[in-house]
């Protein structure tokens, strides 16, 4: 059994692309930061021991949840729920809901483990629809965009449930005492936005939180709010645009540098704080994306997410639960009466 005075993790090891090799040096790493945090692997116990022999590592072979099945990025997330009880999805977030660990973490296939995170672990109550949330590099930190894309059509009150529960994550997660909240519309002006972003603003305003009304997307990379809620359609395609932003700055540099000799120089001059800045951007480390709404820590990770990625995400995991996450997003979700009929009768 976990041993009762660490942090538990439970590492999906089949889920990523270059699973299980990436998940196990991940783990190991963070295992080595981390003298108090315990990780378990889920997944196929033979591919586990064949990686752990090859690349001579050493790891408690007790912490293995040996699991028959694997959910591919190609599943159909109900279809995989309903066939693949024996999969590393299921009988590791299985090993959370019973107790034996904290937190759960996955590189797999996003909808799948959405999916069984719902199923398994079930909704916190007054919450109607769940929601991941993205990490925005901005001017003086961050802004996190909820939804990031756990379901392109929303409601009007899910977005006043995005509000909330990406408010306390912000709070406890990113040390923003009383972080600022907005709906991300057309215009700052409440007549702007389509009938559910304005629907939004009248049902976020009475939650209690430091609403700032609407905000545009420029207002995201500004910094001039912690928080900002959508429906999940614009908000992958938001987190999706930002991916190649990154990419296409680093192709232009390239190309700048391969025009001429002086200008490889300039670029060289510049390498380290080139360095600094892509950091900022490389959504490695900063530990995959959340999961809010359910009773229960998951945290999931980019398919084709390095060692390090990997690393950090588990120690996400391990922070959400030393900070008491779900207790707070709960208590935080009973105080307030979400108008699930969004003003009908």
């Amino acid at each position: 059994m976990p041993n009762p005075g660490k942090c538990k993790v439970v590492l999906d090891a089949m889920g990523g692309d270059f699973a299980p090799e990436n998940e196990i040096l991940g783990a190991i790493q963070a295992e080595k930061e981390d003298s108090n945090l315990e990780v378990w692997l889920a997944g196929k116990k033979d591919e586990i021991e064949k990686v752990l022999r090859e690349k001579n590592l050493q790891f408690d072979l007790s912490r293995i949840i040996d699991s028959e099945q694997v959910v591919t990025m190609n599943d159909l997330p109900v279809q995989a729920y309903k066939e693949k009880q024996g999969s590393s999805l299921a009988k590791g977030l299985n090993f959370v809901k019973n107790g034996d660990a904290d937190a759960f973490v996955s590189a797999g296939n996003t909808g799948a483990v959405m999916t069984f995170s719902l199923m398994i672990y079930r909704k916190i109550k007054g919450i109607d629809r769940p929601t991941i949330g993205t990490l925005m590099p901005c001017i003086g930190g961050f802004c996190t965009i909820f939804d990031a894309g756990a379901s392109v059509d929303s409601k009007a009150h899910h977005l006043a449930e995005y509000a909330v529960l990406g408010s306390i994550y912000a709070r406890e997660m990113l040390n923003k005492p009383n972080p600022s909240v907005g709906v991300l519309s057309v215009g700052e002006e409440e007549s702007k936005g389509n009938e559910i972003s304005k629907k939004a603003v009248q049902l976020i305003k009475p939650l209690g939180l430091n609403f700032k009304g609407n905000v545009e997307g420029k207002d995201i990379l500004k910094g001039n709010v912690d928080v900002a809620v959508c429906d999940g359609f614009t908000g992958n395609i938001i987190l999706k645009f930002a991916e190649g932003v990154t990419h296409l700055l680093k192709h232009l540099i390239k190309e700048y540098a391969e025009e001429g000799f002086f200008k490889k120089i300039r670029v060289g001059l510049f390498k380290s704080s080139l360095k600094s800045i892509f950091s900022k951007l490389n959504y490695e480390n900063y530990g995959g994306v959340p999961l809010l709404g359910v009773n229960g820590i998951t945290i999931i990770g980019h398919g084709s997410s390095s060692p390090l990625a990997i690393k950090n995400m588990i120690h996400k995991a391990a922070e959400a639960h030393r900070k008491d996450l779900i207790s707070k997003l709960t208590e935080a979700v009973a105080s307030r009466n979400f108008d699930h009929n969004e003003g009908n009768p």
